[in-house]
C-alpha cells in the first residue's frame, strides 16, 4: 500500500482538506433536512400545500452535490497533479449549478413556510422555529459554498495558480489583501473564509470584513441578505408572538 499523500504539495493537501470539508457541510444540511422531515412527519407539521416529507426533496440535489465533491477528491487522490482543465471546469460548473438549485429548493421552502404564516397553519413556536433555523442554516453553508466555487476560479484554481493577495480577479477583497502585512505571501482564503463571509452576511444583512469586487459577488451577496433577513425578521419575529 503505497502513501499518495506524501506525493502531494502542501497547496494539493490544503485543497484535499477543502473538498473534505465541503463535503461534511453538505452532509449537515442533508442530516438537517432528513430530521426536520422525520420530526414533521412524527408531529403531523405540513409544509403549507406540501407534505411533511416534501422537506426530504430538498435534500436531492445535496446528495448529488456531494457525490460530485467525493468524486473530485477521489480524482486528486489518485493523481498528484491537478486536472489538466477539461474535468475539472465541468465538475466546478455543475457543483455551482447544483448548489444554485439547492439555493432555489431553500427560497422555496422559506416561500412555503411563509404561506404558513399567512394561511395561519403553523401550530406552534416550535415547529416555526425549527423550521426557520433549518432554512437560515441552509442557507448560510449554500452561499458560503457558492462564494467558495466563484471566487476566482474556484478552490483548485487559486491553489493551481499561487495567485499573490493583491491579484486582480478576485471577487472578494479580504483584510489580507488590503493589508498583505497580515498574512503570509502566499495566503489565499479558504472554505472557513467563505463560509464566515456567508455567516456575517446572514447575520449583519451586509459585509463585513470580507468586501465583494464583482457584481456577481454583489449580486449573490444580495440575494443572500433577502433571504436571510425574510427569515430572521418575519418568521423568527412572528414565532416569538407565539410563543409569548
Amino acid at each position: 500500500m503505497t502513501d499518495r499523500g506524501k506525493d502531494l504539495t502542501d497547496e494539493q493537501r490544503v485543497g484535499r482538506l477543502e473538498v473534505r470539508e465541503a463535503a461534511g457541510a453538505v452532509i449537515a444540511v442533508i442530516v438537517m433536512q432528513v430530521a426536520l422531515a422525520v420530526v414533521c412527519t412524527a408531529s403531523n407539521w405540513e409544509l403549507w400545500l406540501l407534505p411533511a416529507w416534501a422537506w426530504i426533496a430538498t435534500a436531492i440535489p445535496e446528495a448529488i452535490l456531494l457525490g460530485v465533491l467525493i468524486g473530485q477528491r477521489h480524482k486528486h487522490r489518485d493523481q498528484v497533479e491537478v486536472d489538466d482543465g477539461e474535468q475539472t471546469p465541468r465538475r466546478r460548473s455543475a457543483a455551482i449549478w447544483l448548489v444554485g438549485f439547492i439555493t432555489l429548493a431553500n427560497g422555496l421552502a422559506l416561500l412555503a413556510l411563509l404561506g404558513e404564516l399567512l394561511s395561519a397553519q403553523v401550530r406552534t413556536g416550535t415547529e416555526l422555529l425549527f423550521e426557520a433555523a433549518v432554512i437560515w442554516t441552509t442557507n448560510v453553508i449554500a452561499f458560503g459554498l457558492l462564494y467558495w466555487e466563484l471566487d476566482r476560479g474556484g478552490p483548485w484554481q487559486r491553489a493551481k495558480e499561487k495567485l499573490p493577495v493583491g491579484s486582480p480577479g478576485a471577487d472578494f477583497q479580504f483584510p489580507q489583501m488590503e493589508n498583505p502585512g497580515l498574512a503570509e505571501p502566499t495566503w489565499r482564503p479558504l472554505l472557513p473564509d467563505y463560509m464566515y463571509v456567508a455567516f456575517t452576511t446572514a447575520t449583519a444583512f451586509s459585509p463585513t470584513d470580507a468586501m465583494p469586487l464583482t457584481r456577481r459577488a454583489k449580486g449573490v451577496m444580495a440575494a443572500e441578505t433577502i433571504l436571510s433577513a425574510t427569515t430572521v425578521l418575519l418568521v423568527a419575529a412572528r414565532a416569538v408572538s407565539i410563543l409569548g
